[in-house]
């Protein structure tokens, strides 16, 4: 079975995708900036593993032999879900595979800024680690003490909060229906932004949540509280987000994601001390990895031997 792995690989999980020849699977690792060569393997292949690229209609009908879609994550917004389904091709996710390492890349985005970790580090570099000026005590922080509003309570948010709580956090969450059963306090939106000084985003992107932290919600925020996004970038109006740290509405940011990816070189946030950035990378560890490809190659072989797929969506 031809597979394509569309993402970069390092070494050893290069060797583990080899190591697949010997249960009949045939994995091509195709990094996202090797176009050419993408739509090239497409002609063949017969599954996608698939990681951020979207697999538009254009990538659907390149690929006559395709069966199956498999999401290396959970969010499937960047697959065209109708193409695939007139097209009779699988698609399926892997909830919870990536939730450890989303969780805990989201608390070292908070520490990161309440630590201003970014700032020191290129002060200490340059030379001027021990000069900084005196005016940014003020907004050096720690996680005990705050309250934590988690926008969404699917696994991730499940995960993180217990380490939060065991820091000194209070944790309040948001979600379609309460969750009785979590020992946590449920608010709504409007006061969970009112509350938190500092909001954590963990639900999926949809017509609904698209840019639903707008200049209206930024508004709701406590003034000085912090904005963390690891979920989908364009969950945020990023020129309402701009605008907000422009009038101190909120006093930073740490973001995994944004409305365009690759972001561009060109976009404001990056040039800013108060926002901490990384490339959509909170899902990648050697872990989540290992347990992606257990989902994955399970489901090769469900399709080959015509058996119901896991996490399938479509």
């Amino acid at each position: 079975m031809k597979v394509i792995y569309n993402y970069a690989a390092g070494p050893e999980f290069r060797d583990s995708l080899a190591a697949l020849s010997a249960s009949q699977l045939d994995v091509a690792v195709c990094p996202e900036s090797e176009d050419a060569r993408f739509f090239e393997l497409l002609h063949d292949a017969e599954v996608l593993w698939h990681c951020l690229r979207p697999v538009d209609a254009r990538v659907i009908d390149a690929a006559p032999r395709l069966k199956l879609v498999q999401k290396i994550g959970v969010g499937v917004n960047t697959i065209d879900l109708e193409r695939a389904r007139a097209r009779n091709i699988a698609v399926c996710n892997m909830p919870g595979t990536n939730s450890r390492a989303v969780a805990e890349h989201t608390l070292g985005l908070m520490l990161a800024v309440l630590r201003q970790i970014r700032r020191f580090d290129g002060d200490t570099r340059r030379g001027t680690g021990w000069s900084w000026g005196a005016e940014r005590q003020d907004r050096l922080g720690e996680i005990a003490g705050r309250t934590i509003g988690l926008v969404g309570m699917g696994g991730i948010p499940q995960m993180l909060a217990p380490i939060l709580i065991a820091m000194g956090a209070t944790v309040i969450y948001t979600a379609r229906a309460a969750k009785p059963h979590l020992p946590y306090t449920f608010a709504a939106l409007d006061e969970l932004l009112a509350r938190a000084d500092i909001v954590s985003l963990h639900v999926p992107l949809s017509d609904e949540t698209r840019h639903f932290l707008n200049e209206r919600r930024f508004a709701q925020m406590r003034r000085g509280s912090v904005l963390i996004n690891t979920a989908r970038g364009a969950l945020v109006d990023e020129t309402a987000l701009i605008a907000a740290l422009d009038e101190q509405r909120i006093a930073a940011a740490g973001l995994d994601v944004f409305d365009k990816e690759p972001v561009t070189s060109n976009n404001p946030l990056l040039t800013r001390d108060d926002v901490v950035v990384t490339p959509h990378i909170a899902w990648l560890t050697r872990e989540t990895l290992q347990r992606s490809l257990d989902v994955a190659v399970a489901n090769c072989h469900r399709l080959a031997n015509a058996q119901p797929l896991l996490h399938r969506v479509v």
